[in-house]
């Protein structure tokens, strides 16, 4: 039979084990066998890395898009610079030649309206995913808290249970 100086050693011991596996899992199960915490911290890290695969996915394609309108702004104001040489050059000439720069100068128009829209979905975006990004922090420091709160009720548990075996062997022990 177990000295209670051994049994507190013992029960420490477990609260150590119990909070080391609250800190790598995330959670607490007082009956869990090795088998099913490697199961769940597999699933833990497996969530975790989908979710980062998922977050530099939405990075990647955020610069991507950035990226493709930045390009397409350049071309943009590169042709501008040249059609307004163009125009330049086509204001010296005969009138045959302003009915093309009449058609040159509504491209002009339609690719400025469709700039602006690709401009406000690429804000947009941006916005959506600086929400999500927070939304996600929130949830996860009201976790990390939750756990602290449940690490705390264990431990205070723990200590009344074995509070209460130290009285019930005390009585026993005087009993013989």
């Amino acid at each position: 039979m177990a000295t209670p100086k051994q049994s507190n050693e013992q029960h420490q011991q477990q609260q150590q084990l119990n909070a080391q596996r609250v800190r790598n899992s995330g959670m607490i199960n007082c009956n869990q066998s090795p088998m099913r915490d490697d199961k769940e911290e597999e699933m833990s890290r497996s969530a975790l890395a989908m979710f980062r695969a998922k977050e530099e996915e939405i990075e990647r394609r955020k610069i991507e898009v950035r990226d493709k309108v930045q390009a397409y702004l350049g071309r943009v104001e590169e042709e501008t610079k040249r059609l307004a040489e163009i125009r330049e050059e086509l204001e010296g000439l005969t009138d045959p030649l302003r009915k093309e720069v009449s058609i040159v100068r509504k491209k002009i128009d339609n690719v400025n309206k469709e700039l602006k829209p690709l401009g406000q979905t690429c804000q947009r975006k941006e916005r959506e995913f600086k929400e999500a990004l927070e939304a996600f922090n929130e949830k996860n420091k009201e976790k990390a808290q939750l756990v602290t709160k449940l690490m705390e009720l264990v431990t205070e548990s723990e200590r009344l249970r074995m509070k209460k075996l130290e009285e019930l062997s005390k009585t026993v022990d005087t009993l013989h």
